[in-house]
């Protein structure tokens, strides 16, 4: 089988009418794939907040394709690995596929469109429609594949690999390979297997004849034994390859290649979840799929680098809120051990958006369960299977019905994984609980929010909220909680045969939710909202200083111009905030205290949270303030106390640790120098964190994060603000302009949530002295990147770009 990506030559424009003339001076643009078509669009306060006031539309790709004389016989199709939204595909004007999911994989069937022997033209319509509480981006923005196959061929996705029976001395290695027939004649083929390890070296192998009927599908199996098996888990991601090969009177007519990992699940309310006989417990990390300064669009190095960064910083588990993640995601977690819960879907028969994807949910679900099946069911990282999230019909007997057909067709599909659903109990019952809602409301806004999490706690733990979810909690493996850790310890008495996730949890509540991960083995994990900062549900984790002359409390939202979530523990860039410090603190994984400041200018003055916020403070002591100026400073550390020393003098001592929600607050004047935290467990140092003032003199860093590449690849490229001793001062922002030679910025972004900037570039503001350049390289050579500012002088890198 061939299968080649069809990345370049694209061009998109707006999609209008047969009738409806081009506006002066449009056109199509040329792109490559993956493009998000939405991403630089003109933003606007009544594009609404969902979106990060990001317009949708509709959307022509077009490309021309060669298609020899040759492939006449042969079986050609086009595979997408996911189209935002609606897509119709079209070959030389024919209508030759659709699917309306945005986020499942697709083929379309070309035979029967294609001129052989000269160019054809692809075109792809896409459309977003504001049809999402979170910005979905739109068009191609995953990859896109030709395929050329023999008329008797391995079907795409068509090898599935099980390791049903796993111990220390062997594993057995089921195989299920399908084969297509598509000639008039019976076809006789032999199917061979080999498995290979990490280093390439055959561990297994097996053969089979198989018989295929014309027009029809033909299943294979094999039992294979692998001696002596390296165990996926998260610690040691092992992977094995099962290469498969069709062949016919002798003559090899298609391979294909599967990676797999060999590990075994255990659930239960005594152990929690066991992989490989191990006790394993989530600490988890929501994602929504934005790329940040990239939009939607998703290649393989961005969720490479966004999941070995959430791995870095203390993560072990992934969510795909709410929609089933991307091929090159699965890969990513395969690959760094990180475990995955995949989601089905935000909504299944009732709307939460006018557009969305309930209109088709209804007559597309067993498609769409199907599909991610297919996609999840070689990756030793899935583990398990949502089937929704805050659905709004779960708390009636149909919505009921719905959820065990759903857990039905997932575990007939793939028996060896679990099933779970994120439960809110107040959404689900959100029409019976409109009268305790008004009333809350009437409170005002900034109490609801600062109760609101108190609020629902109180509801979701309610006799009404357990009668009225208990049959669609009982169809799960593992019942998902959304900010209900209120019934962890309730349901281990009411229901005690119940396995509990936090499926989602507001984020500075972690230290009271992981400690009850650590007391009740019934519930294995937490997944916080959210890890990775997001586009859309714009402010949702901002912080607001109400004493602003004109500020009005608008509730979650946050007004124009906000762009970003501002709820994650690494923002877009992929620097960590200080909640990510106070996280690993709080998962046991960090020793040294970690020191986070308040802003002085800010010092005393109110604020206006949500749920889903942290707070003003950031990891510097370089300010532009008056010396003797008061300041907080918040120390986290899980030890018994932290001494605060600036320049070697003590400014106090303060109790911290779990009994103190591992914070020191320490109220101190500014002075420029070295602010020290030291922690001590009886009386013993166990760690410390240094903090510096910066020189009056910065100067323009970047620093990329690969020196070789090859063409087409992102190139990351940090720039910081810092002086000569590489300290970064947080209030010296300044617009950084980037220029690139031997490639093209491809995205330029802060870790700021409210902007009117744009991540097409080449200008941005920096963000606590920080922000990020994303360029795609060009052909071989290097790619040169020079970035400037006012008053700064400029700096060049270069990147080594070589072929593969």
């Amino acid at each position: 089988m061939i299968r080649r990506p069809l990345l370049g030559s694209w061009t998109v424009e707006p999609k209008r009418g047969v009738f409806e003339a081009a506006p002066d001076g449009a056109g199509p643009v040329a792109v490559t794939l993956p493009h998000d078509a939405l991403r630089d669009l003109p933003r606007a306060a009544e594009h609404g907040v969902h979106s990060g006031y990001i317009p949708g539309g509709v959307f022509e790709y077009r490309r021309v394709l060669d298609i020899p004389e040759a492939w006449r016989d042969r079986v050609v199709a086009i595979e997408f690995e996911g189209v935002y939204r609606d897509a119709a595909v079209y070959l030389n004007g024919a209508l030759a596929g659709r699917h309306t999911n945005g986020y499942t994989g697709f083929t379309v069937d070309a035979d029967a469109f294609l001129r052989f022997g000269g160019p054809n033209v692809l075109t792809v319509e896409a459309r977003a429609h504001g049809d999402s509480r979170w910005y979905t981006g739109a068009g191609i923005y995953r990859p896109v594949h030709l395929v050329v196959a023999d008329p008797v061929h391995i079907p795409l996705a068509g090898v599935a690999v099980t390791t049903p029976d796993v111990d220390a001395e062997r594993a057995i290695v089921q195989v299920a390979t399908d084969v297509v027939n598509r000639t008039r004649h019976t076809a006789l083929a032999r199917l061979r297997w080999q498995v290979l390890d990490a280093a390439d070296r055959e561990v297994a192998a097996g053969t089979s004849p198989i018989t295929v009927l014309p027009g029809e599908r033909a299943t294979a199996r094999a039992r294979l034994t692998v001696t002596d098996p390296a165990l996926w888990s998260s610690a040691h991601p092992a992977l094995y390859t099962v290469r498969t090969q069709l062949a016919i009177d002798g003559r090899v007519v298609d391979d294909d290649a599967t990676t797999f990992g060999i590990r075994t699940l255990q659930l239960d309310r005594q152990h929690g979840l066991r992989i490989n006989g191990e006790s394993v417990t989530l600490r988890g990390a929501c994602i929504h799929h934005d790329g940040g300064p990239l939009g939607a669009a998703a290649t393989a190095q961005v969720e490479d680098r966004r999941v070995r960064l959430l791995k870095d910083a203390g993560f072990n588990a992934v969510r795909s809120a709410h929609n089933p993640a991307s091929r090159a995601l699965l890969d990513a977690c395969d690959r760094h051990g990180v475990l995955v819960m995949d989601e089905l879907s935000d909504v299944w028969t009732r709307a939460k958006t006018p557009f969305d994807h309930s209109l088709a949910f209804p007559d597309t679900w067993p498609d769409d369960v199907a599909r991610i099946v297919t996609a999840d069911r070689n990756h030793p990282s899935v583990i398990l299977y949502s089937i929704g999230n805050e659905i709004l019909e779960l708390a009636t007997p149909l919505g009921a019905v719905w959820g065990r057909r759903l857990a039905e067709e997932f575990r007939r599909l793939d028996p060896t994984r679990f099933v779970t659903n994120g439960i809110n109990g107040v959404i689900a019952n959100m029409d019976k609980l409109a009268a305790a809602i008004a009333a809350d409301l009437d409170a005002g806004a900034n109490t609801m929010m600062a109760d609101m999490g108190e609020q629902m706690a109180r509801m979701n733990a309610s006799a009404f909220v357990s009668d009225s979810i208990e049959e669609s909690a009982s169809v799960l493996d593992v019942v998902g909680f959304n900010y209900a850790d209120s019934r962890y310890r309730q349901d281990a008495a009411d229901y005690p045969n119940r396995v509990i996730v936090g499926s989602e949890t507001f984020p500075a509540h972690i230290d009271a939710m992981w400690a009850l991960v650590h007391e009740l083995p019934h519930v294995i994990g937490d997944f916080t909202w959210t890890g990775w900062d997001y586009i859309g549900e714009a402010g949702i984790g901002r912080v607001d200083y109400s004493d602003e002359p004109g500020y009005q409390p608008t509730g979650t939202a946050g007004p124009y111009p906000y762009l970003l979530a501002g709820c994650g523990d690494i923002d877009i860039t992929g620097f960590r905030r200080p909640i990510s410090y106070y996280r690993e603190i709080v998962f046991g994984l960090r020793a040294d205290p970690y020191i986070a400041v308040h802003p002085p200018a800010d010092h005393g003055r109110p604020t206006a949270t949500t749920p889903w916020s942290w707070n003003d403070s950031v990891a510097s002591w370089s300010w532009d303030a008056a010396a003797g100026a008061p300041v907080t400073v918040d120390v986290y550390a899980d030890a018994d106390e932290v001494e605060l020393l600036l320049d070697g003098r003590s400014l106090g001592t303060a109790p911290v640790g779990q009994r103190k929600r591992f914070i020191a607050t320490f109220e101190v004047a500014y002075h420029p120098g070295e602010l020290t935290a030291v922690a001590r467990r009886a009386g013993v140092i166990i760690g410390s964190h240094t903090l510096r003032s910066a020189a009056q003199e910065v100067r323009l860093v970047v620093r990329p994060e690969a020196d070789l590449v090859a063409p087409g690849d992102l190139v990351y490229l940090p720039i910081t603000l810092e002086d000569a001793a590489g300290t970064v001062p947080c209030d010296h922002d300044a617009v950084v302009t980037v220029q690139v030679d031997g490639g093209e910025l491809a995205g330029l972004a802060s870790g700021r949530a409210r902007t009117e900037e744009s991540f097409a570039g080449p200008s941005c503001t920096s963000h606590d002295g920080r922000l990020l350049a994303v360029v795609r390289a060009g052909a071989v050579g290097t790619v040169q990147v020079t970035a400037t500012a006012d008053a700064l002088a400029s700096t060049t890198t270069q990147v080594v770009v070589r072929a593969r």
